[in-house]
């Protein structure tokens, strides 16, 4: 398989998740979640990504639609198309799956994939994290993962806005 296909071969839709998880999970696999819009990726994304992948062997990335990214972050939002944030994500080795969801929240998703770990960044306290109590309630952990000072995506759009 090409470097393309493979890319392409882990944005997945609801049917092609379920029957790559009941693969993984036959395997034995634990299976890590997170989500977010990952409008721009940047160095804090994929240090906190790449630290995610590292607390299991499966590593899953629900991604905010466009339409559920407008309704969080504003009409501007997002910079980057759905397919093209899907693709850069499934570019990095460490990512074994993306799929979208349309909702302003991953809940739904979460109670579908019943990750065996969710993980969020530190500016979460784990009890407040969409989809704790799914987790939780099966034995499950939720992680949170100290963030990279100084980047992220609104931040770098400011920057960019005022040198303009």
């Amino acid at each position: 398989m090409k470097h393309l296909e493979k890319i392409y071969d882990k944005i997945l839709d609801n049917k092609s998740l379920e029957e790559r998880l009941d693969l993984w999970r036959r395997e034995g696999r634990t299976i890590v979640f997170s989500n977010g819009c990952f409008d721009i990726l940047h160095r804090g994304h994929v240090e906190y990504l790449s630290k995610a992948a590292d607390l299991g062997d499966k590593l899953i990335i629900g991604l905010n639609t466009d339409d559920s990214v407008k309704r969080l972050k504003g009409p501007s939002r997002p910079v980057n198309d759905e397919k093209a944030r899907a693709v850069v994500l499934a570019g990095l080795e460490f990512v074994d799956a993306v799929v979208f969801f349309e909702e302003d929240t991953p809940y739904n998703l979460i109670k579908n994939v019943q990750p065996d770990i969710l993980v969020k960044g530190n500016d979460y306290k784990a009890e407040d994290i969409v989809g704790y109590d799914i987790v939780t309630a099966k034995g499950g952990k939720v992680e949170t993962i100290e963030l990279v000072n100084g980047f992220s995506t609104t931040k770098i759009l400011e920057k960019t806005n005022s040198q303009l």
